[in-house]
């Protein structure tokens, strides 16, 4: 008993005496991310320097994506508790190395633009057992064991001298091995920071989280100058117009002009399109960016591209505000996740649910819990009740679910799987890319047919009213060329797949649109500037909004 408890203290004191330092806790987990999240950076990396010459160089690059995600750390340590920031830092770089290192993703602003504007369902759509599976490996199981070490608890006024210490000692390091790596290898540093800077993009979690707090920073500079900015003070049909129209916008989703068979595409995936004699589809089309939370906003806004700013959209007049200004009865139906703020001030209405969508389905896939995908062509439902009845020009807007990915397989009903064996998963390591392929342009063929269904409605309005049809693509989809997938990469160096969209016209009879002439411009290259300028000559309204320079899309019957 006596020789029992004259070891406890010596036990005690042996335990104490290797109680780790919580900072050092943070500066291993730091490690640990930058070892394991970055095989995509280092990857890039190591084609532009070879390992086998430029290996201490390598390194050095290691050390300072270490140091600067130590940096990171010690500050978030100093607003929360430690736990909470070791397990932010191990978490963030878990989930961004899955979908940088599986899909080729990029965490730039527009992507955290675009996170923060998906729904629910498509949350769901990426969630699957290769993404959980990562996240345990590298998240939550780390997590658990940083959080397992016996941690030197400190009083509070003690802890917080251990945190000047630490948070002095780690940004002397850092600093001291960023310092002496710049200065070591600043030969290969000025050409990287110089020709391959884009690289940078991939780093994890530094890249990640340098984009959160940069998109929070616009949206709080955004929310306090929240004035109204109108872009026309007038907007009027002629008096001489006495004809009613009743366009149709449609706008796709993850749509690439490239598989499009009206486009020139080897497969048939628009042969319903294809019969229509008065229908143009342009094939040299650039979107305005490469997610839908910032093309839609943008290609609705009269600004154009290089002076649009996605943050102030929902408080500037866009194209379907100076339509609906000129009398026009104009309404938004929605089968995707929102509009995005472009609606915010016209009539809207999702058709998400089997509560206003009558074309709702239910299907199980292997591995998968069940869902119910409500479709496009449940936007049609009512809507030749709705156009009965109004007494003046009528511009509707569709927004389709389209072929959003990566579950590509729940954009269609099962009767449009043509192209097989097509992927019937979101988890897309698990697919073939030919697979992958096929459920993409299954995804067209439905799209083909739900386009087809809005011509034979506006045909069956033809008498009544000068009819058309304006359908264009969001933006493109990667489907694994250079092993890249889905979208949203910096529309700086996107590859053309995301950005290169179809937009189609089609004009009835009685239009205005001079479709012959309008066919002339259908290989000239073009962009989602000239939306705006199109809906506003297909309803024809007059007024003083300024345009930017572009090209336009319609050659209307009245023009020389």
């Amino acid at each position: 008993m006596n020789k029992a408890a004259a070891q406890t203290p010596i036990r005690s004191e042996w335990l104490r005496a290797f109680k780790i330092p919580p900072q050092l806790v943070m500066l291993l987990a730091a490690l640990f991310v930058t070892l394991t999240g970055n095989h995509t950076f280092f990857g890039h990396l190591e084609t532009i320097y070879s390992w086998q010459n430029n290996a201490l160089f390598i390194c050095s690059v290691g050390a300072i994506l270490w140091a600067l995600t130590s940096i990171v750390s010690i500050v978030l340590n100093w607003f929360m508790p430690v736990k909470l920031a070791l397990s932010i830092v191990l978490i963030t770089g878990a989930i961004c190395s899955y979908f940088t290192d599986g899909f080729g993703v990029i965490f730039d602003i527009d992507m955290m633009r675009n996170m923060f504007a998906t729904d629910t369902s498509e949350a769901a759509d990426i969630l699957n057992f290769g993404l959980l599976n990562h996240v345990l490996l590298f998240g939550a199981i780390p997590i658990v064991f940083f959080n397992l070490l016996p941690l030197n608890k400190q009083p509070r006024l003690k802890d917080i001298k251990r945190r000047f210490l630490m948070t002095g000692f780690t940004l002397v390091i850092g600093i001291s091995v960023i310092g002496g790596s710049l200065f070591a290898f600043s030969g290969q540093y000025a050409s990287f920071f110089r020709e391959h800077k884009s690289v940078r993009y991939y780093t994890n979690p530094i890249q990640p989280m340098y984009s959160f707090v940069a998109f929070l920073t616009q949206k709080v500079r955004s929310a306090a100058s929240r004035q109204f900015v109108f872009q026309t003070s007038r907007a009027a049909i002629p008096d001489t117009d006495l004809n009613r129209e009743l366009v149709i916008v449609v706008v796709g989703e993850t749509a690439r002009a490239d598989h499009f068979s009206v486009n020139g595409y080897e497969r048939e995936t628009t042969p319903l399109l294809a019969k229509e004699t008065d229908l143009v589809s342009f094939s040299q089309i650039s979107s305005c960016g490469t997610s839908t939370a910032v093309s839609v906003p943008c290609m609705f806004s009269i600004l154009g591209r290089d002076d649009f700013d996605a943050d102030n959209s929902k408080t500037t007049e866009n194209v379907l505000d100076i339509v609906a200004k000129a009398n026009i009865s104009v309404q938004w139906r929605d089968n995707n996740s929102d509009s995005k703020g472009v609606a915010e001030r016209i009539p809207y209405i999702s058709y998400k649910t089997s509560e206003t969508n009558p074309v709702c389905d239910e299907k199980r896939q292997p591995k998968e819990q069940k869902y119910r995908e409500c479709r496009d062509e449940g936007m049609l439902d009512g809507l030749q009740e709705f156009i009965n009845g109004q007494e003046q020009d009528i511009l509707i807007v569709l927004h389709q679910m389209g072929s959003h990915g990566p579950a590509y397989s729940k954009r269609y009903p099962s009767a449009f799987e043509k192209f097989t064996p097509a992927c019937q998963t979101s988890e897309l390591s698990m697919c073939s890319d030919e697979e992958i392929i096929n459920a993409y342009d299954n995804t067209i063929l439905y799209t083909d047919y739900f386009l087809a269904k809005v011509i034979g409605l506006l045909k069956r309005n033809t008498p009544r009213y000068e009819t058309a049809m304006i359908y264009v693509s969001d933006h493109g989809e990667s489907l694994g060329e250079n092993k890249v997938y889905l979208h949203g990469l910096p529309y700086m160096f996107a590859p053309k797949a995301q950005t290169h969209v179809p937009i189609i016209v089609w004009a009835g009879a009685s239009s205005d649109i001079d479709i012959a002439k309008t066919r002339e411009l259908k290989d000239l290259p073009n962009s989602h500037d000239a939306l705006a300028q199109a809906i506003l000559l297909s309803m024809e309204v007059d007024s003083d909004v300024k345009l930017p320079p572009m090209f336009p899309l319609l050659v209307m019957k009245s023009d020389d």
